[in-house]
């Protein structure tokens, strides 16, 4: 799979330096990554307390999130001064990439959501990053696969007679990057990204994830219920 980040630099040849995420961890919330364990994600440990779940759950997913996020943010932030001087280079290589025509459109794929939103679908896609799909394949997000060529893995149930594979990941990462790819491409979080560009505000965000879940309008109703009870948009600030 081709790194979108390392694709979008090369377009425009350079990405400002990232911050420091040193801090990380202090947010006031009810979950943090402070703790003394060095948690596997292929590897659960029994009897974990809800608070160790999420503590291992939050050491995992939060540091590729918040990477990536700011990598996102950056690209996003450079396209958007191009495009105010009318500096128009490596556009069109970005807006075919994205399939987009319009550059308000080239802009709603590039801003990544919240951290947020991120955290909660991972939290209910994986089940707390315990689930068999993040242990032996790295996918936090439930993304399916739709090619016999790319690595995956056979989910536990079946369509009629057709079985359901899910992508496969070298890394979490890797899994977080293609998340937002598929966010940013897919026709179907549309109007997610146009009220993206619109509001940061995540609960607003999460009622056009209806088609990201076969649970539809209750999808986003439960990642904002997760959002509230853990004080993840702790997490969207700096």
């Amino acid at each position: 799979m081709k790194n979108t980040t390392r694709l979008i630099a090369a377009l425009l040849l350079v990405l400002p330096a990232l911050p420091s995420y040193a801090n990380e961890g202090k947010a006031e919330g009810h979950v943090s990554i402070q703790t003394r364990a060095n948690y596997s994600v292929s590897t659960v440990p029994e009897n974990m307390t809800v608070e160790e779940k999420k503590a291992r759950f939050a050491q995992l997913l939060l540091p590729p999130l918040k990477k990536v996020h700011a990598e996102l943010e950056g690209t996003y932030e450079i396209v958007r001064g191009k495009i105010s001087r009318g500096d128009r280079k490596g556009l069109d290589k970005l807006k075919k990439y994205y399939e987009v025509e319009s550059d308000e459109a080239l802009l709603a794929a590039l801003k990544p959501h919240p951290v947020s939103i991120a955290l909660a679908q991972a939290a209910m896609e994986s089940a707390w990053a315990t689930s068999r799909f993040i242990r032996e394949a790295n996918n936090a997000f439930g993304i399916w696969s739709f090619k016999s060529d790319e690595p995956r893995i056979a989910a536990g149930k079946t369509r009629g007679s057709k079985t359901i594979w899910l992508k496969r990941y070298d890394s979490l990462e890797e899994s977080v990057r293609d998340f937002y790819k598929l966010i940013a491409r897919s026709p179907a979080f549309r109007e997610f990204r146009q009220l993206r560009l619109q509001t940061d505000d995540p609960h607003q965000l999460v009622t056009k994830l209806h088609r990201y879940s076969e649970k539809g309008s209750d999808y986003g109703r439960s990642l904002s219920a997760i959002i509230r009870q853990n004080d993840f948009t702790a997490f969207d600030a700096g």
